[in-house]
């Protein structure tokens, strides 16, 4: 019987609007979930351990003037500079590398390769959440006697590029950095201690020498009682590094920021920025596509409004009659997303290849969240048209 219906009804169903509505469907949906595809496979590189991409960070540091240095001007912050740099438009959160309060010397080595290292150092903590590395392994408990360690990564292009090649060492990876021994003498308070030190990580956000903020609290405690740690540097996440209010209000307090950290968290805007300028295309372009179709549906309803009415006249339900536009409404919407899959399973196909010439730590990923998030729109937008239609007929 229903198909009897679909011949009445189908006669003055337009093909050209129609078609307009699958192809505007079909590039609006493509660039949607190519969007969400391509950011998909290329996060991780961005987004785990030393990432451009990840949060805009800004490490801030009170400016050194000669005067100052003569007369011996304090360049710590103190809690109210702390309190007011939070308070500031531009802050999403504010903070502090802690000091080591007690005395560092490490000594280091490689038994297979003879390299031993004794010296001098320092350690420095900030709150976790501001590590640009795993935190797997960021623990300390004092029963252990290990201590984890984060370097900087150029700690060891120095080493690689500036001390082993004059001396004909040989060269250190990442990998290899596993069999360095660290010794780490702590002393202080009339207590002096041994530690295992464990380089775990590398840093490109904080040239520093990093140790867990549980340790440096529990070392300050038991080295240093009673000595309150002053931050000579903050970490500082911002909304917006390309907001001009940032740059005027470090000139006023007298603040500088270390490296390069505004342009590269410019640059991390505008790429984001672009990325949701290109998603929220492909979304206007799907509603626009939406609203093709229903109103090519209304204009079948309006052509078939005395077909319609005399069908539920002779006992057909608003359901049955409807049911030759639900089909379609839902086959279109289903072909949609099956041959939108297709065109970014076959762009990502060519992009991969590009990537990884450049990116050749690039990681694989599921393309199941693309084609899950391509059947929810598919089976939402024909759930809409559903909705739409039945009110219509309801009307007739």
């Amino acid at each position: 019987m229903n198909r009897l219906v679909w011949k009445l009804l189908r006669r003055h169903i337009s093909g050209a609007q129609l078609g307009g509505f699958f192809l505007a469907s079909l590039f609006g949906m493509t660039i949607v979930l190519l969007g969400l595809q391509f950011y998909r496979d290329v996060a991780p590189v961005f987004t785990e351990g030393n990432s451009f991409l990840k949060k805009n960070y800004i490490v801030a540091t009170r400016k050194i003037s000669t005067l100052g240095s003569l007369t011996g001007k304090s360049n710590t912050f103190s809690t109210q500079d702390m309190e007011d740099l939070r308070r500031q438009p531009f802050t999403q959160s504010v903070g502090a590398f802690t000091p080591s309060l007690f005395n560092v010397s490490a000594g280091l080595g490689m038994e297979r390769t003879g390299i031993r290292l004794s010296t001098e150092m320092f350690f420095e903590s900030v709150p976790d959440k501001y590590m640009d590395i795993s935190l797997d392994r960021w623990r300390f408990d004092p029963e252990s006697h290990v201590i984890p360690i984060v370097i900087p990564r150029n700690y060891l292009n120095l080493y690689n590029f500036g001390f082993a090649q004059s001396r004909n060492l040989p060269k250190l990876s990442e990998g290899l950095m596993n069999l360095v021994q660290m010794n780490i003498r702590l002393s202080g308070n009339g207590l002096t201690e041994v530690f295992r030190g464990q380089i775990i990580g590398f840093s490109n956000r904080l040239n520093t020498i990093l140790v867990p903020q549980t340790f440096m609290d529990w070392a300050n405690t038991r080295y240093a009682p009673g000595k309150q740690p002053r931050p000579s540097r903050l970490i500082v996440e911002v909304n917006n590094p390309a907001d001009p209010a940032i740059n005027r209000y470090f000139d006023e307090k007298g603040y500088e920021t270390e490296g390069d950290a505004l342009d590269a968290g410019k640059a991390t805007y505008f790429l984001r920025l672009i990325t949701s300028v290109v998603i929220g295309i492909g979304l206007l372009i799907s509603l626009l596509a939406f609203y093709i179709l229903m109103l090519s549906i209304f204009l079948l309803l309006q052509k078939n409004s005395e077909k319609l009415h005399n069908l539920l006249l002779i006992g057909y339900t608003p359901t049955q009659a409807g049911t030759p536009y639900y089909l379609l409404s839902i086959v279109l919407n289903l072909s949609v997303w099956i041959l939108a899959v297709g065109c970014v399973a076959l762009s990502r196909h060519a992009y991969l290849g590009f990537l990884q010439k450049f990116l050749p730590q690039l990681p694989d990923s599921s393309c199941i969240p693309c084609v899950l998030t391509g059947f929810v729109l598919a089976v939402t937008v024909s759930a809409l048209h559903v909705f739409v239609i039945r009110s219509q007929l309801k009307k007739v």
